[in-house]
């Protein structure tokens, strides 16, 4: 088999899982954050950077991959491995979330989603059978089914509408894809209604794919409302699959939903906001641009062994940023991956000895989380920028 997926222990009390994803680009440990290369690049990352940061698996972008150069390009110049010089593990989303941001320039039906390019104006279709074309021209070890994103918020009805047409363009995906050395994700979608989320879970359990993702979270609501939706929905999926949460990337919100059951994560946010100067630390975010840096002979994070804290202070980082030299967005970059990856390691590692629960208690009474109020109005801001882009 290409593809299967060992549990190997649950968490003491609780839900954390640790277990091995094997794909044909090698093993990945579970739980696993990964790094998003968007446009078959981690921004201001090169392959040896990531690997260094202890990356196992990255993500790329079908819609704009799509968009240019274009899948039969890639799959000409060798596949999306090859292309981007990444020999290891590739997961491909649908695309979905992007079509579905661009609000005004695209239209639904059952058959699919009309959308004009963010780049140019062209007019594209993305149908389920299209969309599982384009990821097998890449070439990833693990494509997604196209799925209906609905915003925060949204009522029950279009909501429930959503949910029947996801479903249709999951069994549709099925049919489509071919490529038997990838592997084809289900994605849970159902709003913030745990009635639908319960109901999307069975249905795509019956389906029998390889993989589960929960979509339409990290969408502007509360993390009270997150954590809720996943304990409805979560129980409901194989324990013998992986379960993914789509663009979750904040260390606290990574622990919580670990420990809800979760065993994969991808999200933008380690490096967008390495490049506005914000870095993690053990007691929360550190900015970059600090007048408390200036003179600090001390890596950013000491408990930190990336590259950046091992080679240079926080003060010539801090230099950097205010010089606006390139440099400061590539050692921001690195650091914050290794953090996150760093901290599933650590995860991964309690779990296996049973003190994850405690691992995550003392980690939470240490790191101060970005304010509530503060982290749904960039959520939104960021959203708002997405579709802007139309």
């Amino acid at each position: 088999m290409p593809f299967d997926f060992d549990l190997v222990k649950t968490s003491e009390r609780g839900a954390a899982r640790a277990g091995v994803l094997r794909t044909p680009h090698g093993a990945v440990a579970t739980p696993v954050f990964m790094p998003v290369g968007t446009q078959a690049t981690v921004k201001s990352l090169t392959p040896e950077d990531l690997e260094a940061a202890g990356a196992q698996i990255i993500l790329s972008n079908t819609y704009h991959l799509y968009l240019r150069p274009g899948g039969p390009v890639i799959s000409s110049l060798g596949g999306l491995h090859r292309f981007m010089g990444w020999p290891h593990a590739i997961l491909t989303d649908s695309g979905g979330f992007q079509v579905f941001s661009l609000g005004h320039l695209r239209r639904i039906d059952d058959n699919g989603v009309t959308f004009r390019s963010h780049i140019d104006g062209s007019e594209h279709l993305f149908t389920p059978e299209r969309v599982v074309e384009i990821q097998e021209e890449l070439g990833a070890d693990i494509i997604m089914s196209f799925d209906e994103c609905t915003p925060y918020p949204s009522d029950l009805e279009y909501n429930r509408k959503a949910l029947a047409r996801t479903h249709r363009w999951a069994e549709r995906c099925l049919v489509a894809h071919k490529r038997e050395d990838q592997a084809l994700f289900g994605i849970v979608q159902g709003g913030m209604f745990p009635e639908l989320r319960q109901e999307s879970a069975r249905f795509l359990s019956t389906l029998d794919f390889p993989g589960y993702a929960i979509g339409g979270l990290s969408v502007g609501e509360p993390k009270w409302l997150t954590h809720a939706v996943l304990e409805e929905t979560v129980p409901l999926l194989p324990e013998d699959r992986p379960r993914y949460l789509m663009g979750i990337g904040s260390p606290e919100d990574l622990l919580e939903c670990t420990s809800r059951g979760v065993d994969m994560f991808d999200c933008v946010l380690p490096t967008r906001i390495a490049r506005n100067g914000a870095l993690f630390t053990r007691r929360g975010r550190l900015n970059a641009r600090g007048a408390s840096l200036r003179t600090l002979d001390k890596p950013i994070d000491e408990t930190c062994d990336c590259y950046t804290c091992q080679k240079f202070s926080a003060a010539y980082v801090h230099h950097l940023f205010k010089a606006e030299e390139l440099l400061a967005y590539r050692l921001a970059s690195i650091h914050n991956i290794r953090f996150l990856t760093h901290l599933m390691e650590s995860a991964r590692h309690a779990i296996l000895n049973g003190t994850f629960a405690q691992f995550k208690d003392d980690f939470l009474a240490e790191y101060r989380s970005t304010d509530e109020e503060v982290r749904v109005a960039q959520k939104q801001k960021w959203i708002e920028s997405q579709r802007a882009k139309g």
